[in-house]
């Protein structure tokens, strides 16, 4: 039986009125580039209100320029069309762009306040800064060739530079903030981001999550698992849904089928308990016109009709219409491997038609929605909540599930390196003897992630590829978990709750805690608790800082950490598993080994000895890098 978090639902209520607002997005030209004008979006935003089955409840839109395409920097015709119609209007300031482009989009909200003034006042419920930016920025987002990025800092200034341009006008009231990815919110290096904003959009698409078991029966959990992360981090901003839905057609990715059959199901058990609820922007009306893309998630198809491609008409049992209605509790969200996936081709369409230019439609279909780029966004993926199902809760005494992927994706490079493995002590399971022993060898760390083989590094000599008898060797070329949350804790904020990271920092004062689920599979077999730290020239998506000198203290907890774990109430130390007197790149360390864990959640700390001081982006891409529990 499913548990629903209803202090998580009632944290994000965006409005004081009964029903919040419920929309669609819209882009700027159709699939053959063409400029969407005013009357088109007039007739896309009355077919939205008449769509047989919502009972006239679609009388919202997210925009994601507040320029026409075809023009520099003239208003988008879509506020017109949203005058006519009285559609409310999430405004979207591009950003990933240059400075140039971004003015251009301050000129026309300036043009827009001067043209329609209090009429414009009236139907902006928010303005977007930016969207999916810092993702487009992350490892995975470079990784899936995505539009260009920013950076936190960039994000905020440009916030700021938003509000300063509203100050004075009447439109200086409206609530700012931005839209991106789970991921990007519960990396606390963002978390500046947030503090910046008045409200936070996320993006959340379990189609896309292709290294989970994503098929239709587990995406409402993988949704709300997504979801509850954000609001967990949110900093009691409002977190609205900015894109989510399920596509009528195109590839299969891993168990998510895409069929009009499935997309009913999705928008029942997702769309239905949050329409009303929470301020939220399905994905999408139309995106097929002239051409579909693929895939495509539109509920109507080519031609423009109130008759939607399924069934709209929420059940009757449906849980969006009660006040008590709630998502899952929130789950452990932790950093994606770089390279999965979990949104639809970027949205972002170019404000002109000129190919290559930022957010264009260069590269993959556009769609009167927006649909064009490369893929973005992971929220939930194979490292996100703890779960492949939204499973959550295990603890040591093995109770509960936590389901892992132990499979790679295909669709990453091979990647050989040579380095030194140095063989130290761990005890896994109850019941099993500590073993030890200190050996030091040249192995070879090899990361399967496909059929290509790519060396970056030559071996010194003919390596011997071992390790202590009985482990399993310190590569990731079998099977192999990672960790499904980390988070820092400093002792010098001894009460702070630095929520989940992307990243593992060990330094001085720094130690970071580590969660793995290990499913109930794994029983019988062997498992090596191993850290991967090759040379930064080898490293191709991922990236670290390393000053001092000194090792790691290993230990095991006896509870597993969450994003409210600080320093001061972290779990108790179980048992050490090993001191690494001395931590060198281009190295790979076995910490120890013996029968793994099965059908629980385990907890380590990981903790600085010397002056060593490491901050390092935790990928199991080419070369590896980081902590991880082989199985043989």
């Amino acid at each position: 039986m499913r548990t629903y978090g209803i202090l998580a639902l009632a944290a994000s209520l965006v409005t004081a009125s009964a029903q919040a607002l419920q929309g669609f997005n819209y882009g700027s030209v159709f699939t053959n580039n063409a400029p969407i004008t005013g009357g088109e979006y007039e007739r896309l935003f009355n077919t939205a209100k008449q769509l047989a089955g919502t009972s006239g409840a679609f009388t919202s839109a997210r925009l994601f320029t507040t320029i026409q395409a075809g023009t520099p920097n003239l208003p988008t015709e879509a506020i017109a069309a949203a005058d006519a119609t009285q559609t409310k209007l999430l405004l979207g300031i591009f950003l990933s762009s240059t400075e140039e482009q971004f003015q251009n989009e301050l000129t026309a909200l300036r043009s827009a306040i001067a043209q329609y003034g209090q009429r414009l006042v009236d139907l902006v419920i928010g303005i977007s800064v930016g969207s999916e930016d810092l993702y487009r920025i992350s490892p995975t987002g470079i990784l899936n060739r995505s539009n260009p990025g920013e950076g936190p800092d960039a994000v905020v200034r440009r916030i700021n530079a938003v509000r300063q341009a509203l100050a004075g006008t009447i439109l200086s009231g409206a609530p700012i903030g931005h839209v991106d990815t789970w991921t990007a919110y519960v990396n606390s290096s963002n978390a500046a981001v947030i503090s910046a904003c008045d409200f936070i959009g996320v993006d959340a698409y379990p189609y896309f999550q292709n290294t989970q078991a994503n098929s239709i029966e587990n995406g409402e959990s993988l949704f709300f698992a997504a979801y509850d992360a954000t609001v967990a981090v949110s900093q009691g901003k409002p977190v609205w849904i900015t894109e989510t839905g399920w596509p009528v057609s195109g590839p299969t990715e891993n168990q998510a089928v895409p069929s009009t059959q499935n997309a009913e199901t999705y928008w029942d058990s997702v769309g239905c308990r949050v329409f009303g609820q929470i301020n939220t922007f399905w994905y999408t009306l139309q995106d097929a016109f002239p051409n579909a893309p693929s895939p495509s998630f539109g509920v109507v198809g080519s031609t423009l009709s109130t008759t939607p491609l399924y069934d709209l008409t929420c059940p009757s049992d449906s849980e969006s219409s009660s006040s008590s209605a709630g998502s899952p509790s929130p789950s452990s969200p932790v950093a994606p491997p770089a390279g999965t996936s979990d949104s639809p081709p970027d949205r972002e369409t170019s404000t002109t038609p000129a190919p290559g230019s930022p957010g264009s439609n260069s590269g993959s279909p556009g769609s009167n929605s927006g649909a064009t780029g490369s893929n973005s966004g992971s929220p939930g993926s194979n490292s996100g909540s703890g779960s492949n199902g939204g499973s959550s809760g295990s603890n040591n005494d093995g109770s509960g599930s936590a389901p892992v992927e132990n499979t790679v994706p295909p669709t990453v490079k091979t990647v050989m390196t040579y380095v030194t493995v140095t063989t130290c002590p761990v005890t896994y399971t109850s019941g099993v003897e500590m073993k030890t022993s200190m050996t030091t060898s040249t192995v070879s760390v090899t990361s399967t992630h496909g059929n290509t083989l790519s060396t970056v590094a030559s071996p010194p000599s003919t390596p011997s590829p071992s390790s202590a008898p009985g482990a399993c060797p310190a590569n990731l070329n079998g099977d192999f978990e990672f960790p499904h949350l980390i988070v820092p804790v400093d002792k010098n904020q001894p009460d702070a709750a630095l929520g989940t990271s992307f990243n593992g920092l060990i330094t001085p004062t720094v130690s970071s805690l580590f969660n793995f689920d290990f499913p109930a599979s794994l029983q019988g077999r062997t498992c090596s608790l191993v850290f991967l730290f090759p040379t930064r020239d080898q490293l191709q998506t991922s990236n670290y800082t390393l000053s001092g000198s000194g090792g790691f203290l290993v230990e095991r907890l006896k509870e597993p950490a969450d994003s409210t774990t600080s320093f001061n109430n972290q779990p108790e130390v179980n048992v050490t598993v090993n001191t690494i007197p001395s931590v060198q790149p281009g190295n790979s360390y076995v910490l120890g080994f013996g029968g793994c864990f099965s059908n629980v959640r385990i907890g380590y700390k990981v903790s600085a000895t010397g002056s060593l001081d490491l901050d390092y982006f935790q990928d199991y891409n080419p070369a590896p890098i980081g902590l991880y529990v082989t199985v043989c």
